[in-house]
């Protein structure tokens, strides 16, 4: 790329958010440079802002502006049944569907030895604490469906297995509306295995 060293910064900054590669990094720098500067300024501002505003709830480890967040505050939810997952992002994810009431824990992440994500880098032990006072009937395990999310998933219910808990996995299968002969093995052997009353 050709251009002067501000755009070059700006475009390698750009480029450490996540999906972005070198020509949307380019496509946003240009955009930001012809547009007026109270629109480059408003963003600047919320990011600071956001970076400023933003904690971690100190109950569940959701991203908040309050501790405890709305969620945790909630008295309509459910304290005794927590969904475990693992970015608040996923958190949004099962919000999404309005279809959960209880409490959750984000864990910050899934074990993954190679990018140095072990255990004491998750929020497991706090996880431990919750149910350790007590109220807690059952946990969900909302890890996401990967090798990392599975591990993750084995491992806390092996730490909390002697809490008395029930432990219960999010199903895995096939999407609504999917085709069996365009899936991977992967998913339909997660189906088969996953398979309930009618």
């Amino acid at each position: 790329m050709r251009s002067s060293p501000p755009i070059e910064r700006l475009v390698a900054s750009l480029r450490r958010l996540p999906g972005i590669g070198e020509k949307s990094a380019q496509r946003l720098a240009f955009h930001l440079l012809s547009a007026p500067e109270t629109q480059a300024q408003e963003l600047a501002d919320a990011i600071l802002r956001v970076k400023r505003e933003i904690v971690l709830c100190a109950e569940c480890f959701d991203l908040t502006d309050a501790s405890p967040c709305a969620l945790c505050r909630d008295a309509r939810r459910d304290p005794s049944i927590l969904c475990v997952v693992e970015e608040p992002a996923d958190l949004e994810a099962v919000e999404r569907t309005h279809r959960f009431g209880g409490r959750y824990h984000v864990l910050g992440g899934a074990l993954s030895p190679i990018e140095g994500m072990g255990p004491g880098e998750l929020r497991i032990g706090e996880l431990e604490a919750r149910i350790a006072r007590g109220g807690v009937r059952e946990v969900i395990l909302a890890t996401n469906p990967t090798a990392e999310g599975d591990a993750t998933a084995h491992f806390i219910a092996d730490r909390l297995r002697a809490s008395g808990v029930r432990l219960t996995r999010i199903a895995c299968g096939m999407p609504l509306g999917g085709d069996l002969e365009y899936a991977d093995h992967v998913t339909i052997g997660r189906s088969i295995e996953n398979r309930r009353e009618l």
